[in-house]
């Protein structure tokens, strides 16, 4: 798990640069360059417990990237470019890194997706599973139905029940309190809201979800409210698709059943 930022600057920055492809040695010379401002080798290697020997090639390896310049003088002085620049030049080569990992995906994506993915799946984590959701979203071409506990409404998942709606789905969402019904339907105008199946707060359920009748998702919080999003024992889901889906078919007849009785 990734060290908090502010009570350990100096670990969340190393951790974060190694992830960017950087050794740990250079990840540990930029970072303490960054606090010296410039320094040489010996400086650097009383800060940042890089042999001296080793601070030559993490610095040779961050010139190469762009992250340090060099003064020719005697002993040679280094200089880390601001923390500003380098999350600016990391964001540039994350965004080419993604662009170029979609391409070759969707160059390898077969020419006919098959319609339907038979079978029941499931997705662990909440970001994973958000973004499962979020991808049912986009797909919606008539109905969403979703019923949520409150802390798992972001505002991510607002923004693409909106859109949806945007494109003329209609939007029923159950499971939240009387104040985000109000700031949903100041969002969403048509949303229909309607009551929740059980007491959220006396259950461990975390999602259920119906698009246009032919996908369903269902989640529960397996680690109570205290676990972090990005474990990924936060949440567990289990997902299907097709008419003939077993999950489906019965999250159907569920949800059928409640929308008729409300109406």
């Amino acid at each position: 798990m990734s060290s908090n930022p502010i009570e350990d600057p100096q670990t969340a920055a190393i951790e974060q640069l190694e992830r960017f492809g950087l050794s740990a040695y250079a990840a540990r010379t930029f970072v303490a360059l960054a606090s010296l401002g410039t320094g040489t080798a010996r400086d650097v290697s009383q800060v940042s417990a890089v042999p001296r020997t080793r601070v030559y090639d993490a610095i040779e390896e961050l010139h190469e990237r762009g992250l340090v310049d060099i003064e020719q003088s005697s002993p040679k002085q280094f200089w880390a470019i601001s923390a500003e620049t380098a999350s600016r030049t990391f964001e540039h080569d994350l965004q080419h890194r993604t662009e170029i990992l979609r391409t070759a995906l969707g160059e390898l994506e077969p020419v006919e997706r098959r319609a339907e993915q038979r079978g029941v799946w499931t997705v662990d984590g909440q970001a994973p599973v958000t973004e499962r959701v979020l991808d049912f979203f986009v797909s919606a071409e008539e109905e969403i139905v979703y019923m949520t506990v409150e802390e798992l409404l972001t505002e991510d998942l607002i923004e693409g029940l909106g859109e949806a709606a945007d494109r003329g789905v209609s939007i029923k969402l159950g499971g939240v309190s009387t104040e985000v019904q109000e700031r949903i339907q100041d969002e969403i105008p048509g949303a229909t809201m309607f009551e929740s199946l059980w007491v959220w707060s006396d259950t461990s359920a975390g999602r259920l979800m119906l698009v246009d009748g032919q996908k369903t998702l269902v989640s529960a919080l397996v680690n109570g409210t205290d676990a972090s999003p990005s474990d990924p024992r936060s949440e567990t889901a289990i997902w299907g698709e097709g008419d003939t889906n077993s999950l489906v078919v019965v999250l159907r007849a569920i949800f059928t059943w409640r929308l008729d009785s409300v109406e």
